[in-house]
């Protein structure tokens, strides 16, 4: 097994399909499905027993279902990137989907080359979202700088980051990929993301997006 090969968990009660998606990805020199599960209450064990590269997870789960299985998923380990496979790509479902942790989605049927390249580019720190999805976060993450006020503690908690941790920031203000900072700054795509990590734990938020607004109100941006 090569150092670089990508670690799924695949989360998806159609065995049909899994079966298909499987031998697809199997295909695949540097992809391995590490483990399998048909439900979220699976998943979830799973993700705790071993660590993954990416979760590649369908909404319509029976039992727990996607959506909480993708909360849960992100909570116990919030940077472990997960692509939702789905038929489904109504602009309410975005919203959902991005309240949970979700980097992006797939539609069921779309061609192996274009999902695999979504996982690349999830794991490499980036989002996938078609050009409606788009819309609907650019709608949401201005209605959340909206409603951020500038106040004494986001400012103080500007003042806690570290002068690496700064730099972070300002490249992730860019839409910068985590490969992308770590090769301007000379350090592995890894250490960037224990310095994002502890970026959103200092701001105390749960994604990019809250962080870079904070920052914005704050006029660090």
């Amino acid at each position: 097994m090569t150092l670089d090969r990508i670690k799924i968990l695949l989360v998806e009660d159609d065995e049909l399909f899994r079966l298909g998606l499987q031998v697809r990805l199997q295909q695949e020199t540097k992809i391995e499905v590490l483990a399998e599960a048909n439900d979220g209450e699976t998943a979830i064990e799973l993700a705790k027993q071993q660590p993954f590269d990416l979760v590649l997870l369908d909404i319509g789960l029976p039992g727990l279902g996607g959506m909480e299985t993708c909360r849960q998923l992100k909570l116990n380990h919030p940077n472990l990137p997960i692509l939702i496979l789905t038929s489904r790509n109504e602009r309410s479902l975005i919203s959902r989907l991005v309240s949970v942790g979700a980097q992006g989605y797939c539609l069921k049927g779309v061609a192996a080359e274009t999902l695999i390249l979504a996982m690349r580019s999830i794991i490499a720190g980036a989002s996938w979202w078609d050009a409606t999805a788009t819309a609907e976060i650019h709608n949401i993450f201005q209605n959340q700088t909206n409603e951020l006020t500038v106040d004494d503690s986001g400012g103080a908690k500007v003042n806690t980051l570290t002068r690496r941790e700064k730099e972070i920031l300002m490249l992730m203000s860019e839409n910068k990929t985590n490969q992308e900072i770590a090769d301007l700054l000379y350090i592995s795509s890894g250490t960037v993301r224990v310095h994002i990590h502890a970026i959103l734990h200092k701001f105390e938020v749960s994604d990019r997006k809250q962080a870079i607004a904070i920052a914005m109100q704050n006029d660090f941006l």
